[in-house]
């Protein structure tokens, strides 16, 4: 059985906050809407069940690691491309040969949120590539190091 992994997962509050997950059915949602095909690739290829995920509110006043949940289902098309009223539809994309795809995501607890600001001032974060220059993925990966330096500062 491959090691946890662990990755980073923005979601714009307005779309999906923290408390939306909270709030839904069983605590899961799917993480709908990613159209970058780098993001798309780590949901496909590399993110497994039981995988770590810090949940991190972004394009809002304070962005943020807002709380812990874990990925819980292997990727499968996301609806929303073949849904000609969504804003994520994609005329490309057919139900045969589906472009998009998502996986579920599983709340494990919300935290305090760790501000983008405090997170650049934590030497042990100094990797994350959230915090590079330039970086717009939705997802990314997250090192063992990084994550059990987040689970610290989160507890405070």
């Amino acid at each position: 059985m491959p090691a946890t992994q662990y990755w980073l997962m923005k979601s714009e509050p307005s779309e999906c906050s923290i408390d939306d997950l909270t709030n839904a059915p069983g605590q899961i949602v799917a993480w709908v809407g990613v159209r970058n095909y780098q993001a798309r690739n780590f949901m496909r290829d590399q993110m497994r069940i039981g995988d770590g995920v810090l949940f991190y509110h972004s394009s809002c006043a304070e962005p943020g690691i807002a709380g812990v949940a874990e990925v819980c289902s292997a990727a499968y098309p996301d609806a929303t491309q073949f849904d000609r009223a969504s804003a994520y539809h994609d005329p490309k994309s057919t139900p045969d040969a589906p472009r998009w795809l998502h996986v579920d995501v599983h709340l494990l607890r919300k935290t305090r949120l760790l501000s983008l600001a405090e997170m650049r001032a934590n030497p042990n974060l100094a990797t994350m590539r959230v915090l590079r220059k330039g970086n717009r993925l939705s997802i990314t990966p997250v090192t063992a190091g990084e994550w059990q330096a987040v689970m610290k500062l989160v507890q405070k």
